[in-house]
C-alpha cells in the first residue's frame, strides 16, 4: 500500500498511509473505535474507495484490477454471515462447496464443533457460529488472510486454537492482515496505527 487516503464523510482516516505485508509477517491494524480499521482493510479489497494511493500485490499494481488480489485472499468480516436455518456442517458446505465432507467435519472439530455438525446454527451460541465461520481457515489455501475482529464471542479455547491456526499459516509462508481489541497471546505483529 503506498500513499494511501481513505475519507469517509468530512474525516480522513489515513492520509499518505505506507506500508508493506510481507509473506509470513502478520500485520495489525490497531485504532480506537471508529478510527477506520474496517474500512482501510476493505478499502484493500477494493469494496470502498480510497481517494488517492496504489496498491501492489506481488509487483504488480492491482489498484484498479484487484482480481489478482482476490484470488488469493480470504477474508473474514466483523459478523460470521452465518444462516441460521442451515446446520453447521450446511454453512461450512456453502462456503466451501469443493471440499470433501471429511475434511468440512474435521475444519469443524478443530474449532471444538464437531459434536455440532447437524445442529441448526440458530440453536449455537455468538461464540459457536463465529466458529463455523473461522472453520474456513482450516479449509483453504489462500496465500492473504484479512481478519476482521475474529476473536469476537471466542472464548479462551478458541482464541487458542484461531491464533494456532494463524501461527500455522504463517510458518508456511502465508501471510495476515488482522485487526483486533484483544491482545495476542502467542504472536508478535507488525502494527499500523491509525488515529481515532
Amino acid at each position: 500500500m503506498k500513499d494511501l487516503w481513505i475519507e469517509r464523510g468530512e474525516r480522513d482516516l489515513c492520509r499518505h498511509l505506507t506500508f508493506s505485508v510481507q509473506s509470513g509477517e502478520l500485520v495489525r491494524i490497531a485504532g480506537e473505535n471508529g478510527a477506520g480499521k474496517s474500512s482501510l482493510m476493505k478499502s484493500i479489497l477494493g469494496w470502498l474507495h480510497f481517494a488517492e494511493g496504489t496498491l501492489e500485490f506481488n509487483g504488480e499494481d492491482v489498484t484498479q484490477h484487484r482480481d489478482m488480489l482476490l484470488q488469493n485472499q480470504l477474508y473474514l468480516g466483523h459478523t460470521p454471515g452465518i444462516k441460521n436455518v442451515f446446520t453447521a456442517l450446511e454453512n461450512l458446505k456453502l462456503y466451501c462447496p469443493d471440499a470433501a465432507e471429511d475434511d468440512l467435519e474435521q475444519a469443524l472439530v478443530q474449532v471444538q464443533l464437531g459434536a455440532f455438525a447437524d445442529t441448526p446454527a440458530a440453536q449455537l451460541s455468538a461464540g459457536q457460529k463465529r466458529r463455523i465461520a473461522l472453520a474456513r481457515l482450516w479449509l483453504t489455501d489462500k496465500a492473504l488472510w484479512f481478519l476482521d475482529e475474529p476473536f469476537t464471542a471466542l472464548d479462551v479455547k478458541g482464541v487458542e486454537a484461531l491464533e494456532k491456526r494463524m501461527s500455522e499459516h504463517l510458518s508456511v509462508g502465508g501471510a495476515i492482515v488482522i485487526t483486533t481489541h484483544q491482545p495476542l497471546l502467542n504472536l508478535s505483529p507488525k502494527v499500523i496505527e491509525l488515529a481515532a
